[in-house]
């Protein structure tokens, strides 16, 4: 893989995991603080806005990345992209908010959810407004290859979400004060984004016009396949929490969230690579080097496949002592749920990156008809399985909708021109794992303390599966010497 790419990925991914300790330390309190209902009307809020944010983003968040990487169109390019594309979200974003809250004012949000929820969304129309700008910022700074600076900026969001959000919830706010403190995380980041964005493009380009011959065309097209594909692919983990909220009641809700919590525990590593591998391979895909595509991507899903796997292990063998430690005893009713939704959570990992790189190629038309047909049978079955078998149904349902992703995004990267599992070493990978297992499930039953547990098992674990990655061949010397020549030279003394 190239510097870039590499770079890019580790400041991705050192963030990712900043976040995720933060985020392993805000949960349990956040799920002490509320009751499990209301834990389950967060969730739902939450789902709302992602709903939302699909039309209100409309695919900036994207087409942003991916065309700011293709800087040498033109001596100005840049600058007009990020003028246009800020342009256009400011105005989606604004009549976005007025619609949520004319939802409040109508009544309509009391009819449909009960009187409770109006104060939730009138927080929700600012959250829309200032979640687009924090987006637009953020993927800028991306686009133009910063991503040192752009992640960064998002371990400040969950400390300041955890400094605000969290008291205001425990003084009697609760929900509204979880929904504060995401108004003001996302405030402080967008301004931080603004003033880094600012060092490398004009202010005045968001006041320019776009000039005549400028691709509007071209743009909008992209955003509104990107409106399309990620629909279809937020519906695949949030329309089983929808769906349970219209089927069970709140806490029912509660304890599956929770589930899901964990279960996305498994994507840090592979939302780190997709999140570069756009604006990365778009300038690949634009210089024609399909070679070098499909060996970033073969070696992508190796990496991934191989992570995932070591994780999906640690959580089998340490679910039923890491959730109601987490959690807390009542939400001894996820685990089930959880280890359901482990096998999907997999072939949805190694889909990530695959489907990042068809974004950068802009081979929407076929991402969107592979990730809506996995969308499709993730649907149908959640809506047969949940009336019968509650928050068990939705996670079988959506453990498979999750794998088929895996499945329809291969044969979609065939069509699109580049071989995804061409350096995959399968037997390797599962060698390691089949070694390891005994290893990781041995020492979970030999301790008896939960606590010790959780201390010994992920470190041996891994340090066990890989000398065993490394003895088997599923990663070989080489690729670690290189790994090594791109990390911080503390790290590598």
């Amino acid at each position: 893989m190239s510097r870039s790419i590499v770079r890019g990925f580790l400041s991705v991914l050192s963030t990712d995991v900043l976040v995720l300790l933060l985020s392993l330390v805000i949960t349990p309190l956040l799920v002490r603080i509320l009751t499990p209902g209301q834990y389950g009307e967060y969730a739902f809020v939450m789902t709302v806005l992602t709903f939302t944010m699909i039309f209100v983003n409309a695919g900036l968040f994207d087409g942003i990345r991916k065309y700011l990487a293709e800087e040498t169109r033109a001596p100005e390019w840049q600058g007009q992209v990020f003028g246009y594309y800020t342009r256009v979200g400011t105005v989606v974003a604004l009549v976005a908010a007025l619609l949520v809250l004319a939802s409040v004012w109508t009544g309509a949000i009391a009819r449909l959810f009960g009187t409770e929820f109006e104060r939730y969304f009138l927080l929700l129309a600012a959250l829309v407004v200032i979640r687009q700008f924090w987006a637009i910022g953020r993927a800028t700074l991306m686009g133009l290859g910063l991503e040192h600076l752009s992640e960064p900026v998002k371990v400040a969001r969950w400390v300041v979400f955890a400094l605000v959000g969290l008291p205001l919830a425990a003084i009697g706010l609760d929900v509204v004060g979880l929904l504060l403190g995401r108004i003001v995380a996302r405030f402080v980041v967008l301004l931080v984004a603004f003033g880094l964005v600012f060092r490398y493009l004009s202010p005045t380009s968001l006041l320019t016009p776009a000039p005549e011959g400028f691709p509007r065309r071209e743009l909008l097209s992209y955003n509104a396949f990107s409106v399309v594909l990620v629909f279809l692919l937020n519906s695949l983990y949030s329309v089983d929490v929808l769906l349970l909220t219209y089927f069970t009641e709140s806490a029912q809700v509660g304890y599956y969230n929770a589930a899901l919590v964990v279960a996305e525990f498994l994507w840090f590593v592979p939302l780190a690579l997709q999140t570069v591998l756009l604006q990365s391979t778009s300038g690949l895909w634009s210089r024609a080097e399909h070679d070098a595509v499909t060996e970033v991507a073969s070696r992508a899903t190796r990496y991934c496949l191989l992570l995932t796997t070591l994780m999906c292990l640690g959580l089998l063998a340490l679910a039923d002592t890491f959730v109601p430690l987490y959690f807390g005893a009542e939400y001894t009713a996820a685990i089930l749920p959880l280890l359901l939704l482990l096998p999907g959570s997999l072939g949805f990992a190694l889909a990530r990156p695959i489907f990042a790189i068809g974004q950068g190629k802009g081979a929407l038309r076929l991402l969107a008809v592979a990730t809506g047909a996995a969308a499709l049978l993730n649907l149908l079955l959640n809506l047969v399985l949940i009336p019968r078998y509650g928050t068990a149904g939705a996670a079988v349902s959506t453990s498979i909708g999750y794998g088929s992703m895996l499945a329809f995004h291969v044969w979609c990267a065939g069509r699109i021109g580049f071989d995804p599992l061409s350096d995959l070493r399968l037997l390797r990978v599962t060698a390691t794992a089949a070694l390891s297992a005994p290893v990781i499930f041995g020492l979970d039953a030999l301790l008896a303390n939960d606590w010790a547990a959780l201390a010994v098992v992920p470190p041996a674990g891994f340090l066990v599966y890989a000398a065993l990655a490394v003895g088997t061949g599923a990663i070989d010397g080489a690729e670690l010497t290189e790994l090594r020549r791109y990390l911080p030279a503390p790290l590598t003394s």
